[in-house]
């Protein structure tokens, strides 16, 4: 954990923790913060990915003192902040295709090394991020990404990660979880929705090359979010961040419930928030508050038929075996605590 202030409800909604003294506040709650992602976009309301990426890229300008240029796989993050000829974008920031982002990435950071070397200089200033969705990263990108982390390139790879391909209509990709409801897995026949035994856990394929820095995270743990993106900003090399992002219009939930569906994912055991060095896992975040995966899957209307008429206990009970191997796999779970 290397959260070490006490936080305290205190009859508001108001977020950013002002009362505390500059240098303990978040990230969002400076008034130096550089908003790199600005109001204005277009992102559904709720938007999990616009969460992320805001709280990414501030973190990542502040690590960085401001020096960072962007490449953005074409998804629902580049669509709803770059409506031509607008942009949200305060940053030097390129849209690649589809499934090159993490490419494009390798070769800024190639043109900045090179500068650096005329400079006289052994290395940049300016870092590079390359950025997208779970489609343009797990699926249409993954030939690039992986090309990246073997050859260690230094770049930043973020992954916003909200199971499906949103931006196109709510297809299936690898990243969405077992008996979800998309446009692609309909909830009709024997078994509704996307099949159980498909799909890839990315983060666990980058650490497979054990690059310098593997992390996960969910927008529901800001602090924890930041921590890891400053962390991964003072390494060089390949580094990769998976950030759990909820879709209120994809996941049939209320816009109101992203970050307490974030939050769920993470105290089921769902999604396991922890970081790695070169393949290596050195630290996870532990579940607080255990509780059973039905909290986390009844508030989403992709789930809706594992609870209609007499429900779904079958399936139900196999996302639940699920998330106890992750649970026991990461060790999410002091001893003392029980469900």
């Amino acid at each position: 954990m290397t959260q070490t202030i006490k936080f305290y409800q205190t009859g508001t909604f108001t977020v950013g923790n002002r009362l505390l003294t500059p240098e303990q506040r978040s990230v969002q709650a400076s008034e130096e913060r550089t908003n790199s992602i600005n109001s204005g976009h277009r992102a559904c309301q709720g938007c999990g990915e616009a969460l992320g990426a805001r709280y990414a890229v501030d973190a990542a300008m502040r690590a960085t003192n401001g020096q960072i240029i962007a490449a953005n796989a074409t998804g629902c993050l580049e669509v709803f902040s770059t409506p031509y000829p607008e942009t949200s974008w305060q940053l030097p920031w390129i849209h690649s295709l589809f499934g090159n982002a993490a490419a494009v990435g390798t070769g800024i950071a190639a043109a900045l090394k090179v500068k650096a070397t005329k400079a006289g200089k052994q290395l940049s200033d300016a870092r590079v991020i390359a950025q997208g969705g779970d489609g343009g990263t797990t699926d249409i990108g993954f030939g690039c990404l992986s090309g990246m982390f073997e050859r260690n390139d230094d770049v930043l790879y973020i992954c916003y990660d909200n199971e499906a391909y949103m931006n196109t209509g709510v297809q299936r990709s690898s990243a969405t979880p077992p008996a979800a409801r998309t446009a692609t897995t309909m909830a009709v026949g024997p078994h509704p929705g996307a099949e159980f035994g498909q799909g890839k856990n990315l983060p666990l394929i980058a650490m497979a090359h054990e690059i310098p820095y593997v992390a996960t995270a969910t927008v529901a743990d800001l602090r924890d979010l930041e921590a890891k993106v400053e962390k991964a900003m003072s390494i060089r090399g390949a580094r990769y961040l998976h950030i759990l992002v909820p879709c209120p219009l994809g996941w049939g939930a209320a816009s109101h419930d992203t970050i307490r569906l974030a939050r769920l994912a993470r105290e089921t055991g769902i999604f396991a928030e922890f970081e790695a060095e070169h393949g290596t896992v050195t630290n996870v975040t532990k579940i607080r508050k255990r509780v059973k995966v039905e909290d986390y899957l009844r508030p989403q209307k992709r789930f809706a038929h594992l609870f209609s008429g007499s429900g779904d206990a079958v399936t139900i009970a196999k996302i639940q075996a699920d998330a106890d191997r992750n649970i026991r796999r990461f060790k999410l779970l002091d001893e003392e605590t029980t469900v």
